[in-house]
């Protein structure tokens, strides 16, 4: 057996052990854990069937059929790029918006405070301008 197809077998094993041990450790979530699995068990299949992959190969017109292997891993790491790249402009524009909602709520939560204070300071104004009697009853007036 050729030892590109070797290194690819091995190389391809032990990804797929490891993308199942994250996923048991729970550090890698099951949706791109499937993405992983995927081009692992391809390159499996691919390095494997050594009929398949010349076939493709001689398709393609590649000379040398564990340069497909290869040409493939690369394909897929682009594409795993690409994918990547849409969610973390979707995670980065959510946190925008997080951030900002919690401006706004920070804000809100300063008004209400001041807004308190306030009335604190105001009523403790009143309780010093109560009539001496009043006060002494407990500052409360009685009808």
């Amino acid at each position: 057996m050729d030892r590109a197809i070797v290194f690819t077998l091995g190389a391809s094993l032990i990804a797929l052990l490891i993308v199942l041990e994250l996923v048991r450790r729970r550090r890698l979530r099951e949706s791109y854990s499937l993405l992983w699995l995927g081009i692992a068990v391809g390159m499996i299949v691919l390095a494997g069937w050594r009929d398949l992959l010349h076939g493709l190969a001689a398709l393609v017109g590649i000379a040398y059929p564990p340069n497909l292997l290869f040409l493939l891993a690369v394909l897929a790491i682009l594409a795993m790029l690409l994918y990547f790249s849409t969610v973390i402009s979707r995670l980065t524009q959510e946190n925008r918006e997080l951030a900002q909602r919690f401006a706004l709520l920070q804000f809100e939560l300063e008004r209400v405070r001041e807004r308190a204070e306030a009335v604190q300071d105001h009523r403790q104004q009143e309780g010093e301008h109560q009539d001496p009697e009043v006060a002494q009853e407990g500052g409360e007036h009685r009808v």
